[in-house]
Formats: C-alpha cells, structure tokens, sequence
C-alpha cells in the first residue's frame, strides 16, 4: 500500500509502498478515502526532521537530556549507536482520516466492515491507504456527511474540547486568536453555540474567511483600530472567554488574550504558543482564570483509553475523545457547521510531495485545508513486501518485533554471526519497510505468519511485547524453527506450561536473552570461583529508576510488571553462578499510599538453592539516577566477585583486591552464542530447565507477595 513517509534523519518526505498493518484485538482496521494535512502541525513536525542534528537538539532539548544521562550509564559509543538508530527511521505524517472499515477486532462489536468511519492519532490515522486505529479514537459517520467532511473529525474534536474548557453559554462574547484550520473551525463551533465571535489572526486571507464562516467580526492583529473595535464589540466590558488557536513562538497571544479580557474572564490555549504569563497588570488584577486544552479530549495520553479500549463511565465523563469525535460529526450532519469552505486542495496520494511543498511553503499558493484521496485498490493491500534480494545463509533468521532494543542490540549481532536475514515483522508496515532497508532483510511484513509459513527460515527472534512471548515461542517450535525470545519467557503458568509441552515435543533450539551470564565481567568472576567447591551468597542490589504505572512494561496484560519482564535477569544471573536449581523463595515489598507507585518495583527477594547457597535481590524504583544502576557481589570459599554496573568491578582473594576493567552486558556475546550453538550443533547455550526455572520462580515471586509466605519452587 502507499503511505506518506519522512526519513527523520534526512528530512526527505516521499511516498512509498510498505506492507499494510496489521490488526489486533481493540484494533479497527479501515481503508482511507480522504486524510487531512494539518498545515500548522504537520509543517512543524516535518521541519523538525528537515533540520540539522543540531537543529534537532534545540527543538527537543528534553531528548538532550536522555542522551547525556545514557552515555553517563553506557558510555559514548554505545550511546551514539542507539542515538544513529532512533535518527534513522521512517516517520509517518498525519492523523486525521476517513474511511470505510475492512475489518474490526474491537471489543464492543460496533464497527462491521463497511462501516463509514472518522479516525484519529498520531502514528495510528495515518496518511495511508489502509490505517488500523485503536477502537477509542474511531467513530461512525452519519448519513449525510461525505468522506471529505469526516476527514476533518480530528481537527474539529480538538476544536471541540476548546470551547469545552471556555463553557461558554448563549449570547457570550468570545474572542479566537489564531485563525488557522483550528481556529476557522473553533468560530464555527462558537457560532452554532450561541455567542458573539471575534476573531484576530496576521493574515487578511484567514481573517476574510473567518469573517465569512462564523465569526462576527475579524480583524488583523497589527490593526490600528483593533482595540477600539473591542471595546465596541464587547461594549467595554471585554471578552468572556479567550481561545488560543495560534501557534507562535511569540507570548503576544498571552499578553493580548489578558488585555482584552473581562474581569474574572478565562483564557483558554489550544494552540502551541510561548506562555510567559505576566502577572501584571491583567491576569492579577482581573483575577483571569487561564485553562490549558489537552487535544481531542479527556483519554488523550491514557495508555488504558487509547491502546487498551477502556472506555471512562458516560455518567462521570461525559466528553470523551470519540464523544467530543461523535460530537463533531453530529454537527457536520445538522449543516451547524460547514467545512467545505475549507477544503482548499485535494491531491491524490501519489501527489502527496506536492501538497507538502505549499504547505512547507516551495510553493507559494493559498491553502487552509489540504486533503489527499484514495482510491480503492484492494489488489496491492498486502501484507508481505519484497525489500531487497540477498543470499541465504546456513542459518536464516526471521524477526518478529523491531523495535529500538532489536535494532540496537540484536539485529546488528544476528549479522555479525554471519546469519542472513530474511524477513522482518511489525504491527506497522512502516517499521518494517525501514528495518529491512537498514539492515538488509530479505522482505517486510506486519503479519507473523509470513514468518512461520516460510520454509527458509530456520530461525526466529521474538522481541514482541511481553504477552505474545509464549505464543510466538510455541508456535516458532511447533514450525520446527529454533528460537531466540527476549525476556520473559511466559507471562503465567499456563503460558510456561504450553512452552515446556512444545518445547519437549520439539527438536527446535530454544533461547532467553539473559544476557547478563554473557557479559565478560560475570564470565571471568565464576571462572575464577570455579572448583570452590563452596555455597554462594549473591547480593544483587537493583537501582531501576521510576517507570510510571501505565507503561506498557508495567501493565499486567501486556508488560507483566517487572518482576517478570526484568527481575528474571538477576534470578538467571545467580543460577548462573552457582549452577543449582532455585528450590524456594521469599519476598516482600513497601507499603505505600502514594497512588504513583507501584508497590512491588521496591522489593526484597531472597533466593534458596538446592545446593545450599542463597541469593538476595534488591531491587529499587525510588532511588536516585545518579547511583549506578547495577551492584552485583559474589561470595565464594574467600572470594569476592564486585561487578559494578557491568562497567567494571573487582575481584578480592588472599587479601589482595584486582580491578577488573571489562564493559558490556553481554548483548552480543549471549546473540553469538547463540548461533554458535545452531552452526555447531551444540546445546541452546542457556538450559531449557534453567530458563523454565528462571520464569517459574519470578512467578513465585508474585505469589510470596500475595500470601506473605516463602514459596517452594
């Protein structure tokens, strides 16, 4: 399918053909007639990947940020690396469209195909012949209202949730500052309200349209007669109600909003604009109430509204992002609104580059509301996409998941063990068509199947979200496939359980990435404890550093927490040094009223080994980022291993310290590993029991916490 692609690192904009995405559960999956180019957004957001590096760093200082804290973690090198991968990627545009539904996986069953929908969000509604969009950010479109209008939906529901924030009532005054696509449509919405609009923007154009589609009065912002025209329009009382749809560097919108306003009055800003507030002599003395407008509404930015189709109660939360939608088309159907007056072009999405160099300004012609059409073209929506031609290696490797960990740590180690790629899954076909040109892989594809059904392949990486592990571990043996899996192995028992029946009926080669047993400080400690002949006690202390609750890592159906997605780690790590077998185990966490934090990310984990030793896990969310993350200590026979964050460490003995000076966590070493293990025949260089072991006992883990009882393993 065609989609409207920006390379970030380059700033090129193109279109291009990619696999269509795939679909899900809570997913709707529509193909697009129209989508609308949001000028002002879509121009700052394409500008930003036209710019320089540099240029980069100065618009988003808060990635800066994460850049200098990682390389203090991981060193420079490892750090630019990541920073070339996040660069070089292919960025969809857009995120308002219209269209008619192909397929639905939603939960309530209210979208059939054929549907007639509105869709919106960023990297979901994009500019692409076939979109799957959560089922939240979906709504039917009545009779009566075309494709072109309902294209508008995403525009008009942020509109909406503007005039929401000011709750004007019939007969206020009501002035809109920025009259742009958003702030046409805000006067719109104003006028079919019931109040008197103003409007103020720099160009004459937008200012004559605006006076031609709901406004009463408009006037240029450099206009010598505009606060006198005011005074008159409000009778001197001034404005009610401020709205803020200009987007400007400038704090003039900020500044003018609080002359012109009443006493008590509000200001609300929808648009991106500088807010310096001063508090003299307006907002003091009027005692002005300024209210910010979060987008299409109440769900934006809620992971369990957006991406997990939790709907908030209607009596409790009357306007919703998909209400505020509705809302909007309800409007369009009555005529209470009339878009056309805004539709300024219209390009096929093969013209999609042309339509980009008026609204970036190559071409100098008017515009406002800039639409790009599809037509239908059922016979290139396709899921599999030939990239590139390459030879097949002894060991030919499928990926199912890419994301910026896959790129950055096993991507480039698969090829480096002199394994030929093949084929490439994400949900989005637009990750896969940019993996597969970066590292060489064979095709695209957002369906995993392609994987699985190929007979080429012979090996599958899994880096997935952590609910589908299980799933993809035992489908990938059960096709005779050997399999690389990122943490966790399963998510529950019945999940490990299915794994452990597959995997013993199965001659397939099966690996976790616990990649900490690979790294060459943890190598060369237990070859120097080695022979002791003696029980450990291992001290692991974990500095992890906050991660917000609706992270997807954090929710229980998809992520798991962390005790599974990440403690199992440790839990490896030490049956790594004292191969033996976890036979039991306790924990224990803080109690906390703070509704931030999740309980169970500071925990206390004590470890029991057939063999006698022990181990005890640490493992903190509450510390502070300037301690180092990991602190690793390893006593044995009078020995002590220190392994400092995997950046270093020390190895005591005989009264004598050693620093070991040995980086690296093993990213690479456990990949080649791997595919040693499969060109030579070996074992899988990690147990299946010990990777079984590893899973079952974080999961003892959870049920110690629930029972507040050590738990036999």
């Amino acid at each position: 399918m065609k989609q409207v692609i920006q390379n970030f690192k380059s700033g090129e904009l193109y279109v291009d053909e990619v696999p269509m995405p795939s679909i899900s559960n809570g997913m709707v999956l529509v193909k697009n007639k129209y989508s609308l180019i949001s000028a002002g957004t879509e121009r700052s957001t394409v500008s930003v990947g036209k710019s320089n590096i540099i240029g980069k760093a100065k618009k988003r200082p808060d990635l800066v940020v994460q850049v200098l804290q990682n390389m203090k973690k991981e060193g420079i090198k490892a750090t630019l690396d990541k920073v070339k991968t996040k660069l070089d990627t292919l960025k969809a545009l857009g995120y308002s469209t219209s269209g008619v539904v192909h397929a639905s996986m939603d939960s309530k069953g209210a979208f059939k195909p054929g549907d007639r929908v509105a869709c919106a969000g960023q990297d979901y509604a994009s500019h692409a012949e076939v979109v799957s969009i959560p089922q939240n950010l979906v709504a039917k479109i009545p009779d009566g209202v075309s494709f072109e209008e309902a294209s508008f939906t995403t525009l008009g529901a942020i509109a909406m949730q503007g005039v929401r924030q000011a709750n004007p009532t019939l007969g206020e005054n009501i002035c809109v500052i920025g009259l742009g696509l958003l702030g046409q449509i805000t006067c719109q919405i104003l006028n079919a309200n019931g109040c008197n609009v103003f409007g103020i923007d720099l160009s004459e154009r937008l200012v004559q349209l605006s006076r031609e589609n709901g406004a009463m009065e408009a006037l240029l912002r450099n206009d010598s007669n505009l606060l006198s025209s005011i005074q008159n329009f409000t009778k001197g009382y001034g404005f009610d109600s401020v709205i803020i749809t200009a987007a400007a560097p400038s704090n003039d919108p900020i500044e003018l909003s609080a002359e012109i306003s009443k006493k008590k009055g509000k200001v609300v800003v929808v648009g991106a604009v500088k807010m310096d507030v001063p508090r003299d002599p307006h907002f003091y003395r009027k005692e002005l109430e300024l209210k910010l407008s979060c987008s299409y509404g109440p769900g934006r930015y809620d992971v369990s509204y957006e991406e997990e189709g939790n709907d908030y109660p209607y009596a409790y939360v009357r306007w919703t992002e998909q209400r505020n939608m509705e809302a909007f088309l309800q409007l369009l159907a009555k005529k209470a609104i009339n878009i056309k007056p805004l539709i300024t072009q219209i390009f096929d999405i093969s013209e999609a580059e042309r339509a980009y160099d008026i609204v970036l300004g190559k071409v100098k012609e008017p515009h406002i509301g800039i639409l790009l059409k599809y037509d239908d073209n059922n016979n290139k929506l396709k899921t599999l996409f030939k990239v590139n031609t390459s030879s097949i290696s002894k060991i030919n490797v499928g990926f199912i998941g890419a994301g910026s960990f896959a790129q950055s740590y096993l991507i480039p180690n698969v090829k480096a063990g002199n394994a030929s790629v093949d084929t490439v899954v994400t949900t989005k076909g637009i990750t896969a068509k940019n993996v597969s040109e970066k590292f060489g892989f064979t095709t695209a594809s957002s369906d995993a199947s392609d994987v699985f059904i190929n007979s080429e392949i012979n090996t599958i990486f899994v880096a997935t979200p952590h609910n589908s592990h299980a799933k993809y571990v035992v489908e990938g043996v059960k096709s005779k496939k050997h399999v690389f899996v990122e943490k966790p192995l399963a998510m529950n028992y019945e999940e490990l359980e299915e794994v452990k029946k597959a995997y013993e009926k199965g001659t397939s080669k099966l690996m976790v990435g616990f990649n900490r047993r690979f790294s060459p400080i943890a190598q060369e400690i237990k070859n120097r404890i080695k022979g002791s002949n003696e029980q450990l006690v291992i001290n692991i202390r974990v500095n992890a550093g906050f991660i917000p609750k609706d992270h997807w890592t954090q929710l229980d159906e998809i992520g798991g927490g962390r005790i599974v997605g990440e403690m199992c780690h440790f839990i490896d790590l030490m049956q790594f040094f004292t191969n033996a077998k976890p036979i039991s185990v306790y924990a224990d966490c803080i109690n906390s009223e703070n509704s931030q934090i999740k309980t169970d990310d500071n925990i206390s984990v004590i470890v029991k080994f057939d063999d006698g030793s022990i181990g005890n896990l640490i493992y903190v969310a509450n510390g502070d980022k300037s301690l180092p993350k990991e602190y690793i200590e390893v006593f044995c026979a009078g020995k002590v291993g220190i392994i400092n964050d995997f950046r270093g460490g020390f190895f005591h003995s005989a009264n004598k310290v050693e620093k070991l000076k040995l980086k690296g966590k093993g990213h690479k070493q456990e990949v080649l590993a791997f595919m040693e293990a499969l060109t030579t025949e070996k074992d899988s260089p990690i147990s299946f029991e010990s990777m079984y072991n590893t899973t079952l006992t974080t999961f003892k883990i959870q049920d110690s916490l629930r029972t507040g009882l050590p738990q036999v393993i």
